[in-house]
């Protein structure tokens, strides 16, 4: 039998001679058919797979790191990459597998800076005494020194107590608090790390346990005496510090004395906040004394134990302070001779621009003389007397008052027995307020505006 000769479509098309193409597939899983990779993507490869012992990144091309960083495992040592690697994605990956949520904005939209900022404060928070080897934490500064802000640390654990010694001393009728103090050991001390961290501008401290549960002990809240003279040393030493937050640590007068202390003359403190402390009267004493000796815009101390003492220290350094702009005296008992120094304070003072008095056992004798000192202070914006005890009388002499005030944009008289017109006519003159200072917001782009059609008019 004669075989016909090839077609011309299998001369110019050879596959489709599924003769001339057939494959032998070997049973090597392995084996493919693509062609053997690069010299360079080898090379790449290699430098990825060995990245921890010999690290090449800044001697590639800028598409080779791209490819080198993509495949770049995200459980590599940070002594490795801390300082090697500032390429955003590449910490963006690391951040999202360790914390799926997060907000990158907050962190000056650096995801390195968040990355660094919450791994050393998870290693803060779970640090004991005694028992963590500190050089855990200090090893972490030469490679966090430049990108920490801001450190918010909402926890200090305890050392682990001597039980048997700890049951002796309850059994003991002449056991003293502060010898329970004294016996346990103290938290973490912040003057090593802080003295490393060169950008530091934000402390956030609450030293207290979370989630204790059934184990819950007053001890575990323990702000100790060398907790407070080790802090007041680490800040004071911290010259780039502008916020320190210390909350919920049961500070009292003698720990806040020594803190503020340290902070006399700091070159750079804005913020300083106490509140939700056992800070009395003396305490107070040291915080009006710090607003005149540094450069302080905001003070807040709510929830503590300041009555009409501490108010009248605060009153006359406000008299003659011009720098402090936010003072928040919120769940205090300053009552109304606290309440009425202050008042006198702000017919002079011409700086602070929002103040909160909410729940401070004012009365009529306060609002009588908060009504002179919304007819005359022109810089306050904001107040709060909520939570107090004016009475109908009270509240028409503060609608007095705003009757000449002009500047007042927020006034917050929530249960504070005004009586519902005199809260709706304050609210309309502040309504009235904000609407002219909307106006005056508007009114060089309206002049703007109207000088332009002018000259485009004279044009044509």
């Amino acid at each position: 039998m004669a075989i016909p000769p090839p077609s011309k479509a299998a001369a110019t098309n050879p596959a489709a001679n599924t003769r001339r193409m057939r494959r032998i597939i070997a049973e090597d899983p392995e084996w493919t058919l693509t062609i053997v990779p690069s010299l360079i993507e080898l090379c790449l490869q290699h430098i990825v797979d060995n990245f921890e012992n010999n690290p090449i990144l800044l001697e590639l091309k800028p598409e080779q790191q791209r490819k080198v960083l993509d495949r770049l495992s995200l459980d590599m040592p940070l002594r490795v990459v801390a300082n090697l690697i500032s390429d955003e994605t590449y910490w963006r990956r690391r951040c999202t597998q360790r914390w799926p949520v997060g907000h990158v904005e907050m962190y000056g939209n650096s995801w390195k800076r968040m990355f660094f900022e919450r791994h050393l404060q998870d290693l803060l928070k779970l640090f004991i005494p005694g028992t963590t080897d500190p050089n855990v934490i200090l090893d972490m500064v030469p490679l966090c020194q430049d990108y920490v802000v801001r450190l918010q640390v909402d926890q200090f654990l305890p050392p682990v107590k001597l039980e048997q010694a700890l049951q002796e001393m309850d059994q003991s009728d002449s056991a003293s608090e502060n010898e329970m103090e004294e016996l346990t050991m103290d938290h973490y001390q912040l003057g090593d790390l802080m003295a490393g961290l060169r950008r530091l501008e934000e402390l956030d401290l609450v030293f207290a346990v979370k989630d204790c549960g059934m184990n819950f002990e007053w001890n575990l809240f323990l702000f100790t005496s060398r907790d407070c003279n080790s802090l007041a040393s680490a800040i004071k030493a911290c010259q780039t510090l502008k916020v320190f937050r210390l909350t919920r640590s049961k500070v009292d007068d003698d720990k806040a004395r020594v803190l503020i202390r340290s902070l006399l003359d700091h070159p750079a403190l804005m913020e300083l906040d106490l509140s939700h402390n056992n800070i009395g009267d003396r305490g107070v004493r040291a915080a009006a004394k710090l607003i005149n000796h540094s450069q302080l815009r905001i003070l807040n101390l709510a929830n503590n134990k300041i009555k009409a003492v501490g108010a009248q220290a605060l009153a006359h350094a406000l008299s003659y302070n011009t720098t402090l702009l936010s003072l928040n005296l919120r769940l205090n008992c300053i009552e109304d001779e606290g309440g009425q120094a202050l008042g006198h304070a702000l017919q002079t003072n011409s700086t602070l621009t929002s103040l909160n008095l909410a729940g401070n056992e004012l009365s009529e004798p306060t609002a009588s003389l908060f009504s002179q000192v919304l007819s005359v202070n022109t810089t306050l914006t904001c107040i709060n007397l909520s939570c107090n005890h004016f009475g109908l009388d009270g509240g028409k002499q503060l609608l007095e008052g705003m009757s000449d005030n002009k500047t007042l944009m927020e006034f917050d008289l929530r249960m504070s027995e005004i009586g519902q017109e005199s809260e709706y006519l304050i609210g309309v003159a502040l309504n009235a307020n904000r609407e002219a200072a909307r106006l005056r917001t508007l009114q060089p782009t309206c002049c703007h505006l109207t000088v332009n059609s002018i000259i485009s008019g004279a044009a044509s």
